[in-house]
């Protein structure tokens, strides 16, 4: 028996998406965003040991024919590039097609101007909330809106409603004078009615402070996402046996569908649940994991300083994790999109993402698709089902 550990550093792609011309940032084309190597260049080098000793830089110069400033070890794991054939560069295509089951539907997108939202939609949250209106209505910064009409929303009552170049409707609103178990039922009362409409995700995101002090979001974010519209990875092994655990924001991405259970936090704390679950999983199982800091703190707000020191951070975090792993164990990490720090706009960047895989030798994988991860997972763990993808791994017992 084997066990898997899928690990999704949340935004950190590596360029070269054959598409990224049909995908825009402030109006312009996503050609030529390289999140990892315009990161190494503007810091004259990262100093990621671990994850270039699996084959980082390598797969960075697979992706797009750059070399990252500081990542240039020879690759002592497997290591390859995916491309995604989903219609989006956001979190549930980039999962869900990692999974093994690319989007087959087109997102609904809100559009960038005010108000954002049509009637129907103000009315079921007006409803909803109990209040006589909403704030924002237009796409936004969580954090500049925030500051913006905090203080107004505590005046008033009113939830904050916003939403991104994303398939996503956020609604803010402060823990004490709004109550966090509020806004929850809130965001589930109208999340229905928003996926009818192939929004992918309503996102509740609690806050606290006042105008004096600032505002500042907490960690009870919630997502209540789209179910999958088919069966993923996460179904395939929970219905041969296997035990399927998440860490961070899976359980939410999947709608627990297919999942045991699900550990929460920031990516410090689950950080410590994987350590855990390295110790505790089952034979047989998946531990499915998504690190959302990159992401959510630096990649929005265009901060390279952050970006890098949190991508060294899970270097040197992994690096201390990777001893652990036992005879038969597989750690696959890789990423879901791009959100380069150095781009115009405040969006995610179409890209290939690096995978790379611990456990299995060395060897490049070459240029992958992202549901060759799922299969590669599924053949590794002598699952039938393996959807469209083609495996680069070997059952475990081979």
């Amino acid at each position: 028996m084997a066990r898997v550990f899928l690990i999704v550093m949340d935004s950190v792609g590596i360029g070269g998406a054959a598409d990224a011309g049909d995908f825009f940032n402030a109006g312009a084309p996503d050609t030529g965003a390289n999140t990892v190597a315009h990161i190494a260049q503007a810091r004259s080098g990262l100093k990621m040991p671990a994850l270039d000793a699996l084959g980082l830089g390598a797969a960075v110069e697979l992706a797009s024919g750059t070399m990252a400033p500081g990542l240039g070890a020879a690759p002592q794991g497997l290591w390859g590039a995916a491309s995604e054939v989903s219609k989006g560069k956001d979190t549930t295509s980039g999962h869900w097609e990692l999974a093994g089951l690319p989007v087959p539907f087109d997102w609904h997108y809100f559009p960038d101007e005010e108000p954002a939202f049509p009637e129907e939609v103000t009315a079921a949250v007006m409803r909803a909330a109990g209040t006589e209106g909403i704030l924002g209505n237009r796409h936004g910064s969580g954090t500049v809106i925030m500051e913006e009409l905090g203080a107004e929303h505590v005046r008033t009552g009113w939830p904050i409603c916003y939403t991104s170049a994303d398939s996503v409707f956020q609604i803010a609103a402060h823990e004490e004078h709004f109550g966090l178990a509020r806004l929850q039922a809130l965001c589930e009362a109208v999340a229905p009615m928003l996926h009818e409409m192939r929004v992918g995700r309503v996102i509740s995101r609690p806050f606290v402070g006042n105008a004096e002090t600032g505002f500042r979001r907490t960690g009870n974010r919630h997502d209540y996402a789209m179910a999958p519209p088919g069966r993923t990875l996460c179904d395939w092994v929970k219905d041969a046996g296997g035990r399927v655990h998440a860490i961070g924001k899976i359980g939410d991405i999947f709608s627990m569908q297919g999942i045991d259970d699900v550990v929460r936090g920031t990516d410090a704390e689950l950080m410590g649940h994987l350590a855990g679950a390295l110790e505790k999983a089952e034979e047989g199982s998946l531990t499915f994991a998504n690190f959302v800091e990159f992401d959510a703190l630096y990649g929005h707000r265009r901060d390279v300083d952050g970006y890098a020191a949190a991508l060294e951070w899970f270097d040197g975090e992994i690096g201390a994790l990777l001893p652990t792993l036992r005879d038969g164990d597989v750690m696959l990490i890789t990423a879901d999109h791009g959100n380069d720090p150095t781009w115009a706009g405040t969006d995610h960047t179409r890209e290939r993402v690096p995978v790379m895989v611990a456990g299995r030798g060395k060897g490049e994988l070459g240029q992958v698709a992202f549901v060759d991860v799922a299969a590669s997972v599924a053949t590794y763990l002598g699952l039938e089902e393996c959807g469209p993808g083609q495996s680069f791994l070997t059952p475990a017992k081979a």
